[in-house]
């Protein structure tokens, strides 16, 4: 069985989870606005300037964690027993 880009594409959040990603997280970098405008955080919140966040992701893209440091955001999954993944 062979796959295209547009058959991976049509995978469901959901099904990715099952694919045997069950314990994979991955980690990428979010904007402070962003998360202001998801309600995740109030939107008068700050971080100091030059700080950076990490969002930890389940494999269905639900955000399971914020930390302000990339590898505290790997070290974290695992120590939760996940195996983190850095996507782009």
């Amino acid at each position: 069985m062979s796959y295209t880009d547009t058959t991976i594409r049509d995978i469901t959040p959901e099904a990715l989870a099952l694919l045997g990603a069950p314990r994979m997280v991955y980690v990428r970098e979010v904007a402070l606005t962003q998360l202001q405008a998801e309600g995740a955080v109030a939107v008068d919140a700050s971080v100091p300037a030059g700080v950076r966040l990490f969002a930890v992701h389940a494999a269905n893209g639900e955000r399971m964690a914020v930390l302000d440091n990339r590898e505290a955001a790997f070290l974290v999954a695992r120590q939760n027993e996940m195996e983190p993944v850095s996507v782009h």
